[in-house]
Order: C-alpha cells, then structure tokens, then sequence
C-alpha cells in the first residue's frame, strides 16, 4: 500500500513526521509477528526541500507532488502558523489532491490540514474534524462542509480528517489498523505510549464565543450572558435586551453564534466552572453554585456532555492540586 505523507510549504514537523515515522514502524512490527510489511512510505511536496515550523526545519521529499500519479492514502498535516497564508503558500497542491481522489486515493488531513483539504471542494456536503480552537474560522471559510466540533476522527467515505494537536496520533492509528490489523496498532500505541482510545478533544476545547459575526445586537446578549453566567438568566430577559420578538432572537442567536442561546449559557458556564476546577480548591459544590447551578445532576450532565468528564475527573486531571471528595 503507497502512503504519501504531504509536506506542506511552512508545515509543522511535529505533524509531518509521525505519519511517516508510524506507517514505517507498523511495517517493522509487522515483520516482527511474521507478516509481510504492508505500507511503502514516502514524504512528497512542491519542491524537492520543504520548510517547516517558518523554517526551522527542512525536509527532503522523495517524490515531487506533481509527478504522483496515483497512492493509496495522501495525508496532509497542518500548515505553521495563520491558514490563510499556509493556504496561499500551498495553493499549487489544491489540483494535485483532487486529481489523487479522483483517481482513487483516500486522503487524510491532521489537526488544521483540514483547510488545505476543504481547499479541494471534496468536503462540500461531507463532515469533517479540525483543531477546536479553530472551529469557528473553518466554518466561516468553509459553510458547506459540517464540522464534528470536538471530535478527534471524522471518517466520510474514504476522506478522513483529525481534530487538533496530539488527536493526529488517533487517526493514524485509526489507519495503520484499518489498512494492516488491530494488533499492530495496539503495539504501536505502547510504543508511542498512546491513547488509543480517546474519541473526543473535548476536554481540551476552551470556549470562546463566536464574536465577529458582525450583528451588534447579538454580540450585546453574548456579552451579558458572559458577565452575568452565575445569575440566573431567563431567555425572556435576553430578548428583551434587543426588544425583539422570541422566535427571530434564537434565530438571529443561532445563526451567529452557531449556539442556541440555551447553549451560550450552559458552553460559558461550564468554561468557567472549568477555569475554578483548574486554579481554586473549591468542592464541586461551590462550584456548581458558583455558576449558576443548583441542582448537582442537572450540573454534572451539562459538564459531561461539554467536557467528556465528570467534574470530579476534569477537576483530578487539571487542577494545579487535585483534591478528595
């Protein structure tokens, strides 16, 4: 199987070497348990020397992108640094992925490559993981293609896509066992000493409201609901700030936050319930009444649904001192 690792123009080294770096070591385990290797890996470009990290590395390609005619698997890592100008840099690359889909290739971007790929077209209509924190910048740029906001594989047909930073490591397990078997995968993630399991990025994601959508009365509500989280907020008292009518406010809500307002207040809260558990020694019960909660189980779900923990492991995992109950 023909594994073309992309090197973008300006990419990051920590995102283009564990593919290569993987598939390679899959094959020598492969070897290992008696089986016959199955990857043939190669690192293709613009140019013959790539820079990444702004320059601070250089990688030698194998191959010139233009001159693959045809792989297997394409993986695109992350351009350094703003993707508009990661984007401009590798626009010559744009023909040569659609071109490789079209001839059958699967492709596969990490972290931020999504934007080089959604670049292609091919996301249009098909759903697609990138870094959290960038979320709201690929819905703008992209509003035909359906983010999975904090998940870590998204798997559309043979396009795959990761969410951000060390959720690479995911897909490329993902691949190395869907291509070569679940006993390779698992040695490689002892390896590499990898999760192997995690689905979610969640309880990484900081919330950030949506704020450039440019509708001055909405942005008005958001910040409110940001200075007033711990009080109790009722929807009525939101529309009432812009004098609207309830229908058109969660509408006009919605379509500029990308959150119901409902949401807005459970996504704040919980941010800030986060930012106590992480820096204070409070109980999960100060807490919970810190923001605006009074009733424990209705607070534990909301936080579970937005973080993939409990408050109890968020606040054993991130806290500067982890406490007892």
């Amino acid at each position: 199987m023909q594994v073309s690792v992309f090197v973008p123009q300006y990419g990051v080294i920590e995102a283009i070497s564990p593919a290569f770096r993987t598939f390679n070591t899959a094959n020598e385990f492969l070897t290992a348990f008696g089986k016959a290797p199955v990857f043939n890996v190669e690192y293709v470009g613009l140019n013959e020397y790539v820079p990444a990290n702004n320059g601070e590395y250089t990688v030698k390609t194998d191959r010139l992108l233009k001159d693959v005619s045809y792989t297997d698997l394409l993986i695109i890592p992350p351009t350094f640094g703003n993707t508009d100008t990661g984007i401009q840099a590798n626009l010559a690359a744009i023909p040569c992925f659609k071109h490789l889909h079209q001839n059958g290739a699967s492709l596969a971007s990490l972290c931020i490559g999504a934007f080089l790929l959604a670049e292609t077209g091919l996301l249009d209509g098909r759903k697609c993981s990138t870094h959290w924190a960038h979320v709201n910048e690929f819905r703008e740029k992209y509003p035909k293609v359906e983010v999975e906001d904090g998940a870590v594989i998204t798997e559309h047909d043979n396009i795959y896509s990761s969410g951000g930073a060390s959720s690479l490591w995911n897909l490329i397990l993902y691949l190395v066992e869907k291509f070569s078997d679940r006993e390779t995968a698992v040695m490689i993630s002892k390896y590499f000493a990898l999760d192997i399991g995690r689905d979610s990025q969640s309880q990484f994601a900081i919330f950030r409201g949506q704020k450039n959508h440019g509708d001055l009365c909405i942005q008005k509500v958001q910040d409110y609901i940001e200075e007033n989280y711990e009080d109790k907020i009722a929807i009525e008292d939101l529309v009432n700030l812009i004098n609207v009518g309830r229908r058109t406010f969660e509408r006009r809500f919605k379509d500029a936050t990308n959150n119901s307002p409902v949401e807005y207040i459970q996504r704040v809260r919980i941010e800030a319930a986060k930012k106590f558990f992480e820096a204070s020694r409070k109980n999960v019960t100060e807490v919970m009444y810190g923001v605006g909660y009074t009733d424990t189980k209705a607070f534990r779900d909301i936080f579970r649904k937005i973080t993939g923990l409990t408050p109890i492991e968020y606040r054993n995992k991130f806290a500067k001192v982890a406490t007892e109950v």
